[in-house]
């Protein structure tokens, strides 16, 4: 008999899912069931090419909808996953349908974190995490003169950026002493409030918006220090929460996302989890992590593919990321998380390409490279193949990359 996997969710991890699971060899149904009207697409372009509107939702779109028809994949959109019943390995929609599987793919990814407080349900407060947001987001900015972005993390920062290019004033409040406190160093933060700043956003740090106040056809953002900003839109982007909650009633292991092994398998053998609310360990940094990547989640819909085609190959690859913001494209290799120095090369102050190396006990851990290709790809390869570098020798910006590899 005809045996079938059902993926829930409709981001990367699914739709790399359903192509490596064909190319494997397997030749039972697929059904992805999404929540979302439109099929799988990329999530990056949405705060920046889809919300300048340089390109259009067909334009973002992971695969073409007829690559999945020629592979006989099933699409389910717009229809929404309320239980699991792990004994009779069935699913149950908000619509009643009852959907069998033999094996399950949870694709869930995350939602955005609201912030708690007054009058940020108003009209033309907005929030961004997928198509319908940023289309939403486009239209008012077409007539919008001004906006305040609350939050200066990736998410906000590429907003803002986007929105200068549409010629609105934009003035980002960040609730920490810097934009990128919990990401990155406060090097790279000098960094990009400077160029934020020469491109025209205004960066107000140190300041947490407490209401947001409608007034005849703008909005007030009030904060806890009794400033006031006043804009025609707001955008709030203060990180993102795991969809946790159907793997959770269904009786899985959760840890800061539904906990997997090396082959993406949760507690439950015939029931897999991958992408952004996935929560697996990583040899390299020795600890559980949950990465909001688009490269993991690739790479463990191809792991979770290859396991249920029988040709195991467990999931261990190094975390990388990307930004881009106005001109700028910030390449990270690995995870800073508790460095304790951070050796800089080429010029951070007044240019705009230069890299950032973090060491943690003198081992090395991650790169920040801008604009600096070359420095992200040496630091992927150290990380990867778990070499080590000589810092006085990096700290050299005369010296050449590979003469700071540490022999032996």
């Amino acid at each position: 008999m005809s045996k079938t996997v059902i993926i829930v969710g409709a981001s990367h991890a699914a739709a790399q899912t359903c192509v490596s699971l064909r190319q494997g060899g397997w030749s039972g149904e697929i059904t992805l069931i999404g929540d979302e009207l439109v099929p799988p697409y990329h999530r990056p372009p949405l705060s920046k090419d889809f919300l300048s509107g340089q390109k259009s939702i067909d334009d973002i779109l992971i695969r073409p909808v007829q690559t999945y028809q020629d592979a006989n994949i099933n699409l389910r959109l717009g229809i929404r996953v309320g239980v699991i019943n792990r004994v009779s390995k069935q699913l149950l929609t908000d619509g009643g349908d009852e959907v069998p599987y033999d094996k399950l793919v949870l694709a869930t990814g995350a939602r955005v974190r609201r912030l708690p407080i007054e009058g940020e349900a108003l009209e033309n407060v907005f929030y961004l995490r997928d198509t319908v947001d940023v289309l939403a987001i486009n239209q008012k900015a077409q007539s919008a003169k001004t906006a305040v972005i609350i939050g200066g993390g990736y998410i906000g920062l590429e907003t803002a950026a986007s929105l200068r290019k549409l010629g609105l004033e934009v003035t980002v409040l960040e609730a920490m002493p810097r934009i990128l406190q919990r990401v990155t160093a406060p090097q790279m933060s000098t960094f990009y409030k400077r160029v934020h700043t020469e491109e025209g956003v205004k960066i107000i740090e140190n300041v947490m918006a407490s209401e947001i106040i409608k007034q005849d056809h703008s909005l007030r953002v009030l904060t806890s220090c009794e400033q006031d900003f006043t804009a025609d839109m707001v955008i709030i982007g203060i990180g993102i929460i795991p969809n946790v909650e159907l793997a959770q009633t269904a009786g899985l292991k959760i840890g800061d996302g539904i906990e997997v092994n090396e082959f993406c398998q949760t507690s439950d053998p015939d029931i897999y989890a991958a992408g952004d609310v996935s929560w697996h360990y990583n040899p390299i940094y020795n600890t559980h992590i949950r990465l909001e990547s688009v490269p993991n989640a690739i790479e463990q819909g191809k792991t979770v593919a290859a396991h249920i085609n029988g040709a195991p190959k467990p999931y261990n690859a190094l975390p990388w990321f990307w930004s881009d913001q106005f001109d700028l494209k910030l390449q990270i290799a690995g995870l800073s998380s508790g460095y304790d120095n951070v050796i800089m090369r080429g010029d951070n102050k007044a240019g705009r390409s230069f890299a950032a190396f973090y060491f943690k006990d003198d081992k090395f851990i991650a790169v920040d490279a801008v604009n600096s290709p070359r420095d992200f790809m040496f630091g992927k390869m150290v990380l990867t193949k778990g070499m080590s570098l000589n810092k006085a020798r990096l700290a050299d910006t005369g010296a050449q990359l590979k003469s700071c590899l540490m022999m032996g």
